[in-house]
């Protein structure tokens, strides 16, 4: 019943699919312009994706997250005509609203701080108007069909004919390769259920599953995804995961974000170093524990330090060995 049920979720999505998909001549006048031209260049989108990406690990945003807000950002660039002055509002404009969209609202950073994390010289006023702009052009339909919505279930599929199989295909290493692959304008050209299936089918002959085979061609053969397209993305998405694993590919997620601070206040700093007072010994017997629920709010209230390097999801065990073993043999001796 729960397959049965799944299907049908698949089959419908698989129906709305390309009401989401950008405007293929707008994403392929961006592939044609030069990083000199007038316009957009597939250089600086792909570029602002990973720094989504990095924004997206700093405030624990979802996966759900970035994806929706690439999937804003490629509809409205392949719709507008659109300046590189101004990508950088249009591309932090929309990840705010994706957050809006599947964040709780507890958990959305404000426009302020985004901007200030993100080290954007535009200011509030202008990022709110950016929205607005976004949010006409694209007629308010935000809640979008994604990869990310086929590969969670093409996961659950294969889950529901054997619960076992959830170590082995894991969900994470497949979201972080589907985030590699977003950092590329080529594949927002893709359908998002071949692109999954891509995925999927990328992850299965790794692990050379013959029952995960066979569940990933019978949702193959239910969408009626025909073998060339498929065919076609599955070898763009291995060239992808092969460069992505290269050490010689510079990935998100390594720049170190630090403190931006007035000299006044580096000047208070500096001196405030030298006059630091020595903190009496708390007794263990007489320690308050009204006092210690302040002192952990206190704590609690301060900013995480941004000195320290991202989380990253970029690299490591998300990545296949034998993607990064190939990846070995095709550099240079």
């Amino acid at each position: 019943m729960e397959a049965f049920k799944l299907m049908k979720e698949l089959k419908a999505n698989f129906e709305q699919e390309m009401k989401y998909v950008p405007k293929e001549s707008g994403l392929s006048l961006i592939e044609s312009t030069s990083e000199q031209g007038k316009g957009i260049s597939a250089k600086s989108r792909d570029a602002k994706v990973e720094d989504l990406w990095s924004l997206t690990s700093f405030f624990g945003y979802s996966t759900q997250t970035f994806v929706l807000a690439v999937n804003l950002l490629d509809r409205f660039l392949a719709l507008m005509k659109v300046q590189p002055k101004h990508l950088a509002c249009i591309s932090i404009g929309c990840l705010h609203i994706a957050a809006k969209v599947v964040e709780a609202e507890c958990d959305v950073s404000s426009t302020h701080e985004l901007i200030r994390i993100g080290q954007c010289k535009f200011t509030v006023s202008d990022l709110s108007r950016m929205e607005k702009i976004i949010s006409e052009k694209l007629n308010f339909q935000f809640k979008a069909v994604t990869a990310l919505t086929f590969l969670h279930l093409y996961h659950a599929i294969a889950l529901s004919h054997t619960s076992h199989r959830k170590e082995i295909l894991n969900l994470d290493k497949l979201e972080a390769q589907l985030k590699a692959c977003l950092c590329r304008i080529v594949f927002s050209k893709a359908k998002p259920s071949v692109l999954a299936l891509s995925l999927l089918m990328q992850e299965i002959e790794a692990l050379q599953c013959a029952d995960l085979l066979e569940i990933a061609k019978r949702i193959q053969r239910h969408l009626r995804i025909s073998e060339p397209e498929l065919q076609r993305w599955r070898g763009l998405v291995g060239q992808c995961l092969t460069q992505y694993s290269s050490p010689e590919c510079s990935k998100p997620d390594h720049r170190k974000l630090v403190w931006i601070v007035s000299r006044r206040t580096a000047q208070n700093l500096h001196s405030s170093y030298y006059s630091i007072p020595e903190l009496p010994t708390i007794p263990e017997a007489s320690w308050d524990e009204a006092e210690s629920e302040d002192w952990a709010e206190e704590l609690s209230s301060g900013e995480e330090s941004l000195s320290s390097s991202l989380g990253s999801d970029a690299e490591g065990p998300y990545f296949p060995v034998h993607f990064r073993n190939f990846a070995r043999k095709q550099l240079p001796a």
